[in-house]
């Protein structure tokens, strides 16, 4: 899958490394991209298209998808990080509803569309997906269940031509992680890097250096042969279940 003379939809991508991704797919010669936002958007560029889409709405979803003709590439972005030590139940709802039902909701909306072009959906996840960082620990649970469902969702859809992709971002300067004094990627990099795993066919993508550290061993590791020897077990009727 490349991105040129493409159709992409970001979530998320009024800023960070949604705004980022827009720019990159442009960058690489993508035919549209739709630019989905709560909040007005401009772009200069005809190929860039804005859509009114906040994830936890399952009827704005339904709408934005419905201006869309036909779509290549998915890119679950839009997501939320909130300080919490598991106290209040609000706040891991919160996380679930954005990071979890969100992804899964724009997916299940986009696939009739995905399933036309055989494309591919890209899960912004994190490392955070794989061991919890305890001061975030509501979205790391939430990431943990994106990876979850990404997982399941390749399974099921493997057999319809399309694609899913895990994507394990490490540390980048957004405004997520304002306040955090370590080394961060830039958003810049991280998108070209989630663009270089898509058109080199990873499954799970490392765009940073953090989680480049990790991914020969995640690769090659038992956790990743456990998904593969559980993917077997696909039902005959995995059409009708996403």
């Amino acid at each position: 899958m490349t991105v040129a003379d493409r159709t992409v939809l970001v979530t998320g991508a009024n800023r960070g490394i949604g705004q980022a991704l827009v720019e990159e797919a442009l960058k690489r010669g993508a035919k549209r991209v739709y630019a989905g936002t709560r909040q007005p958007l401009a772009h200069l560029d005809k190929r860039a298209t804005r859509l009114t889409l906040d994830v936890t709405s399952v009827t704005q979803i339904q709408r934005a998808v419905d201006e869309v003709d036909t779509l290549d590439v998915l890119v679950n972005n839009a997501g939320i990080a909130i300080y919490d030590d598991l106290s209040d139940l609000d706040i891991i709802e919160q996380h679930l509803a954005v990071n979890l039902f969100g992804p899964l909701n724009v997916t299940r909306a986009c696939l009739p569309l995905l399933r036309r072009s055989k494309g591919a959906i890209l899960n912004n996840l994190s490392l955070m997906a794989l061991a919890p960082l305890p001061i975030t620990p509501a979205y790391a649970i939430s990431k943990a269940a994106a990876f979850n469902m990404t997982q399941s969702l390749r399974a099921l859809l493997a057999g319809q031509g399309v694609t899913v992709h895990g994507v394990f971002l490490g540390p980048v300067d957004t405004d997520m992680t304002r306040g955090f004094e370590i080394p961060k990627a830039s958003p810049e990099s991280v998108a070209a890097g989630i663009f270089d795993g898509l058109e080199n066919g990873e499954e799970d993508i490392f765009p940073d250096p953090a989680s480049q550290s990790i991914a020969e061993g995640w690769r090659t590791g038992v956790a990743k042969a456990f998904e593969r020897q559980y993917a077997a077990f696909v039902p005959e009727r995995a059409a009708n279940l996403v």
